[in-house]
C-alpha cells in the first residue's frame, strides 16, 4: 500500500474530495497494514461495513492501494494471470527460465510436485500418465503427499526404449509416496489393430481400470513431442513411417498418446482408434486436468491443448508461457 502522493495523476482518475481521500487512506491502512476486519473498521470510523468495503474497492480503483503478488517460490505471476485469462484456466504455474537448459526440468517437476501436494480438498483418486517429465514429477513429490490415495494410470504403457529409460513407473511411485494404492493399466498405449483395442477394452480388468480413471478427481499428465526423442516412437508404439505421415498431416505432438494438430484435433483417426486410455473429449469435460509442458519441443502441443480446452491447470516455464501468449494473441 502507498499514499496518493506517490503516483502521478492521470486523465482517467477522477479527482477525489480531500476528506474522502484521507478516509480511504485511513481505512486502507487499517485493513492492509493492521489487519483489521470490516466490522472493526466500521466501529472505529463510525461508518457502516458496506461503506467501508466500497471505499476499499475505490481506493484500489484509483491507485491509493496497489496489490502486488510476489510468490516466494520464484514464479511469474503476470504470465500466470495472462494464461488464466486467455484460456479460462482454473490455475497456472509458471516458473522462471527455460526447461531445455539449466534448472528448468527440475524446476517444473518441483513445482508440479508441490502443487499436487497442496491440493485441497485432497483427492482420493488421482489419474496420471507416464513419460520422462512425469517421472521427474514423481521423483520430486514429497513423502506422504496425499496419504492413502489411489493412483491410477490413465493411458496404456510403452516398452523400454533403446536407452533403457523407465517411464512406466510413474503411477507406482505416486502411490508409494502417498502410502496409497497403485492401479496400472496393463495394456500397450497404441496397439496394431483397432479390433485388438476393442477386445482389450472389453476385458473386465482393463474396463475396470478405465472406469476408475474416469472417476479420478484429479488428472495429471505431460505433453508429448513428435520428434526423434518421442517415447512413443522410440518404444515402437508408432512406426517411423507413421511419424512422418503424422507430421505431414499437421501433428504437433500428443496428449495421452493421441496425436493432435495445432487446434487440438485428432490428426489420424485410424491411429487414434488403436489408442488405449482416456479420450480427449473426456479431458475437455474434466474439472481438474493438470497439463505439464517442459521444453521448447512442447511449445506447439501446449498451444494445441490450451486451444482445445484439454487442461484446466497448466504448469510450464516462462519461455513456453511467453511463446504461447505471443502466438495466440
Amino acid at each position: 500500500m502507498t499514499g496518493p502522493g506517490d503516483f502521478e495523476t492521470t486523465a482517467n482518475v477522477v479527482p477525489l474530495d480531500e476528506s474522502v481521500e484521507q478516509l480511504m487512506v485511513q481505512i486502507a491502512r487499517m485493513a492492509y497494514q493492521q489487519d483489521r476486519s470490516l466490522t472493526e473498521i466500521a466501529a472505529e470510523t463510525g461508518i457502516n461495513r458496506w461503506r467501508v468495503s466500497r471505499l476499499l474497492q475505490e481506493a484500489r480503483d484509483v491507485g491509493i492501494v496497489r496489490i502486488e503478488i510476489v510468490p516466494r517460490s520464484g514464479r511469474c505471476p503476470d504470465l500466470e494471470t495472462g494464461l488464466i485469462k486467455r484460456f479460462g484456466l482454473r490455475d497456472a504455474i509458471v516458473i522462471p527460465g527455460e526447461a531445455d537448459g539449466g534448472h528448468g526440468p527440475e524446476g517444473i517437476a518441483k513445482a508440479a510436485g508441490h502443487y499436487l501436494a497442496s491440493l485441497n480438498p485432497r483427492p482420493t483418486t488421482v489419474g496420471v500418465s507416464w513419460g520422462r517429465t512425469m517421472s521427474a514429477v514423481a521423483h520430486w513429490l514429497p513423502r506422504r503427499w496425499n496419504e492413502g490415495a489411489t493412483v491410477v494410470q490413465i493411458n496404456g504403457t510403452v516398452a523400454l526404449n533403446a536407452h533403457g529409460e523407465r517411464t512406466n513407473d510413474v503411477a507406482e511411485t505416486f502411490a508409494r509416496k502417498a502410502n496409497g494404492r497403485y492401479v496400472p493399466l496393463p495394456v500397450p498405449a497404441i496397439v496394431g489393430e483397432r479390433a485388438t483395442r476393442d477386445v482389450l477394452e472389453r476385458d473386465r480388468i482393463v474396463r475396470d481400470v478405465l472406469e476408475l480413471a474416469r472417476s479420478a478427481e484429479v488428472l495429471c499428465f505431460s505433453f508429448g513431442s513428435l520428434n526423434e526423442n518421442s517415447v512413443l516412437l522410440q518404444s515402437g508404439n508408432i512406426l517411423r513411417t507413421e511419424q512422418r505421415a503424422l507430421l505431414k498431416a499437421g501433428a504437433v505432438g500428443d496428449v495421452l498418446s493421441r496425436f493432435v494438430n495445432r487446434d487440438g484435433e485428432i490428426v489420424d483417426p485410424e491411429i487414434d482408434a488403436r489408442t488405449i486410455g482416456l479420450s480427449l473429449d473426456f479431458l475437455r469435460s474434466h474439472p481438474h486436468a493438470i497439463g505439464i509442458a517442459a521444453g521448447q519441443a512442447k511449445n506447439e502441443v501446449t498451444i494445441s491443448a490450451l486451444r482445445a480446452g484439454l487442461v484446466s491447470v497448466l504448469i510450464t516455464t516462462e519461455t513456453t508461457a511467453n511463446h504461447v501468449l505471443e502466438r495466440t494473441r
